[in-house]
């Protein structure tokens, strides 16, 4: 119904739910005025309507109005308020309440006034939604003069103040979903809370929680993207800053498409410096882990032979093993660097979350095992050259490579950190941070080549070297059947007939080049020893042409790391679900490749005391699985400043989430759980 009033407000259409007019800011309009026209909607208690971006559900007002005489302006496009945010049943909606005003800014055309036009339509909700519509006309009379405001234009004033202002702070969002400004101003007294509302739906998830870091100057909110999103396209919306007196200051960013600096790590000003003494402590302390024993034996027998050796060659061996370690940290760096920027949720360990690696390194282990019984050896000697009575330096060179790829299931202490910084931080920052990490694995191996008095004190070059040489490939053997495991768990025991004849294969080429060895050493270059080689290449490329097939192999659907009793899996929603009936949750992200997390859920978590301990204060045990290739799983991690497993994370009944180490142990855990039930009390 249309309405028709001499005013600054319409004739009201009236709902169950609403008051709807059309306002203007002015009782009377001069010669080529502009004027402030508005929809007035005063919503009864518990119903709203909507923004720009509905949200999760909804859809928002719209206003078209036409003027007699003309005017200049769109008319139907709206300077849209800040919303509030409502959250419910899973859903976010961006909304307002109570009495507000959509305005349009028009500028009137003529002398004797202007009689205004305008069609509404807007939703409004509660429990239920209700589409509502209007037609309203306004007649403003004209004015030799400008015309003062009028007694409306306090409700245009306050709908003004409401607007988001353009954000003086340059703004960037990262494919990993993290949206930064950086300017001068922002810093933790400046800001206490912070939230995002995009311009458009579809893109983020709205109601995930979006994790806020603050240093001086640094702002950072951790956003979810949607499934299909484009992750390297810009984003705009509204930023809403509120300081400790809960003062809020929204703005409008457009946030450029790009990877950000590495926000510092709380409890201070970390720089780049800092990030990369910490990888180099993390590549230091991954000597000690688990995953890198197997390869800690054949460094223990160049060691041993350095006590016989001149110090020239010892300080070579360690170059060259250095080298090896840092040019695969280096690479491996490159890599995950290059598909972060390309959109991919890659994180530390990724390439175990495919079978093909996890059965190449497996038979590269089993070759070296294989060396090290002496089937073949590893010589720097060419064709007709005789055998040198050493492995030589690039046996060096490829056991720091093995050294990297082995330890790649191991997050030690400083890693966590470091790894993220250098996959959300510019590229030579992040290949900086990677090289650090590979000379802290490499560097005991440079200390005692680099310091005269160790190597003197070693034990001199005998006949045990040879015994030890051989008991140290049972080491790299077990490691191959425990990633045998691994690639069964990914793809099923037809990957292990696949794994086991490839290995047979791979056995046969290094029986016949050994053969080969034996043969040169007596006879030169023989048509033997050609016959050998040749018959050794031929069995190595139809062994490793089988590869292609290891990925035909049914991939599992489902977790993979075993689910015990009581053990919830993973998932966003369930989380939300037990948080919300005010119960602690213990969350475990882990992977079948991840050695660490295997010895943390045995010594730790596992233990009756621990196991007790979650039944007494009824922990829901969350485990998520990340042996293969899961895009949520990846997203929480990143959301919680990590880029690898394992990761844990305490939710108590009530107050914020704690992230424990990543070396457990049961009273870490159980203090845990102590401290959340006291801070809930």
């Amino acid at each position: 119904m249309a309405q028709t009033a001499w005013a600054a407000e319409s004739q009201p259409v009236t709902s169950e739910h609403d008051v709807a007019t059309l306002v203007t800011d002015r009782d009377s309009v001069g010669p080529d005025q502009a004027v402030r026209v508005g929809l007035r909607l005063k919503l009864k208690p518990g119903w709203h309507t909507y923004w720009l971006n509905a949200g999760d559900a909804g859809e928002a007002p719209t206003l078209k109005v036409t003027a007699s005489g003309g005017m200049k302006g769109q008319s139907d496009k709206i300077d849209w308020p800040t919303p509030v945010r409502i959250s419910e049943g899973g859903l976010m909606s961006y909304a307002y309440t109570g009495d507000v005003v959509l305005p349009e800014h028009l500028e009137l055309r003529g002398r004797d006034g202007a009689q205004l036009k305008a069609h509404a339509e807007w939703l409004v909700c509660a429990a239920t939604c209700v589409p509502e519509s209007g037609d309203f006309s306004l007649d403003l009379p004209g004015s030799a003069q400008a015309a003062a405001p009028g007694v409306q234009a306090p409700l245009f004033d306050k709908a003004e103040a409401a607007r988001p202002v353009p954000s003086p702070f340059a703004a960037r969002i990262a494919p990993d979903g993290r949206l930064s400004l950086s300017g001068q101003g922002l810093s933790a007294h400046s800001v206490s809370k912070a939230w995002f509302m995009p311009s458009v739906s579809g893109v983020i998830d709205q109601v995930a929680p979006q994790k806020l870091e603050m240093a001086d100057g640094r702002l950072s909110l951790q956003l979810k993207w949607l499934e299909g999103a484009h992750k390297n396209a810009p984003l705009s919306g509204i930023v809403v800053l509120q300081d400790a007196a809960g003062q809020q200051s929204p703005l409008w960013i457009d946030a450029e498409s790009g990877t950000a600096e590495p926000m510092p790590q709380a409890g201070g000003k970390a720089n780049i410096g800092q990030i990369v003494l910490f990888a180099f402590l993390g590549g230091l302390i991954l000597n000690l882990m688990p995953c890198v024993f197997p390869v800690l034996a054949m460094k223990g027998l160049s060691l041993a032979r350095m006590g016989g050796t001149h110090r020239r060659a010892q300080v070579t061996s360690a170059a060259f093993y250095t080298g090896g370690v840092m040019l695969t940290f280096g690479a491996l760096g490159a890599a995950m660097i290059g598909l972060r920027a390309a959109g991919s949720a890659a994180g530390w360990g990724f390439q175990f979350q495919s079978p093909v690696f996890v059965v190449a390194v497996g038979w590269l282990l089993f070759m070296m095992a294989l060396n090290l019984l002496g089937v073949f050896e590893i010589t720097t000697g060419g064709i007709g050259q005789d055998v040198m009575p050493r492995e030589g330096h690039w046996g060096d060179a490829l056991t720091g490579l093995l050294a990297v790829v082995v330890a790649t299931p191991c997050t030690a202490p400083f890693m966590g950190a470091a790894i993220a910084a250098a996959l959300s931080g510019p590229a030579w920052a992040g290949l900086a941070i990677f090289l650090a990490m590979g000379f802290g694995l490499a560097s005991p191996y440079v200390l005692i080549a680099c310091v005269p008095a160790i190597p003197r004190r070693m034990p001199k070059p005998g006949a045990w070297m040879a015994v030890l040489k051989q008991a140290l490939a049972f080491p790299l053997l077990a490691t191959c059947v425990w990633l045998l495991w691994v690639a069964a768990l990914q793809r099923g025991a037809d990957v292990v007939v696949i794994a086991v004849g490839g290995a047979v294969g791979l056995g046969l080429a290094a029986w016949l080049f050994g053969m080969g060895q034996r043969q040169a050493m007596l006879e030169g270059a023989s048509k033997r020893v050609v016959v050998c080689r040749s018959l050794a290449a031929v069995a190595a490329l139809l062994t490793f042409a089988s590869l292609a097939r290891v990925d035909e192999g049914r991939a599992s659907s489902g977790p993979v790391v075993a689910q015990q009793a009581g053990v919830v899996p993973f998932s966003e929603e369930k989380l939300a679900e037990a948080r919300a009936q005010g119960k602690p949750v213990f969350v475990d992200m882990t992977a079948a490749w991840c050695i660490t997390c295997m010895v943390n859920e045995r010594v730790a978590i596992d233990t009756p005391a621990v196991q007790a301990a979650f039944a007494k204060r009824d922990v829901v045990y969350m485990k998520g699985d990340w042996t293969n290739r899961d895009e949520k799983i990846s997203t929480y991690l990143r959301q919680h400043g990590r880029d690898g497993v394992p990761l844990y994370v305490y939710y108590p009944p009530h107050g914020e989430e704690e992230i424990l180490p990543q070396l457990l142990s049961p009273g870490i855990v159980q203090a845990a759980l102590k401290k959340g039930s006291e801070g809930g009390a």
